[in-house]
């Protein structure tokens, strides 16, 4: 793959499947969903007076640059990352790549 890109969805718990779905929709071939905990400025939540912190779901997929920008929208879209609290998602220029012979231009011989 020339030029990739990882996009990076941080989002909250049980939204993980429908953004994975979006990015697919719009373009990458699949996707990673990991399970994190962490807190923002607008999330911090107290049951019974004690802090918790959320759980979230951190979606990862590696992309084509030329699709890089439908993709961060479609799961921007997805998770509703306008509204606050709701997470968050960006891209990352990637040096190298291996794993995804499929996507791999081949060597010219």
């Amino acid at each position: 793959m020339l030029d990739p890109r990882l996009i990076v969805s941080i989002v909250r718990k049980g939204w993980g499947d429908s953004v994975l779905e979006a990015t697919m929709q719009a373009g990458a071939h699949g996707g990673t969903v990991l399970c994190g905990r962490g807190i923002g400025r607008n999330e911090q939540q107290r049951v019974f007076g004690i802090q918790i912190e959320p759980e979230k779901e951190v979606v990862l997929s590696v992309v084509p640059a030329t699709i890089a920008t439908a993709v961060l929208a479609a799961a921007v879209r997805a998770a509703e990352l306008t509204v606050p609290g709701h997470g968050l998602a960006f891209v990352v220029a990637l040096e190298q790549v291996a794993g995804i012979a499929h996507l791999v231009e081949p060597a010219a011989s």
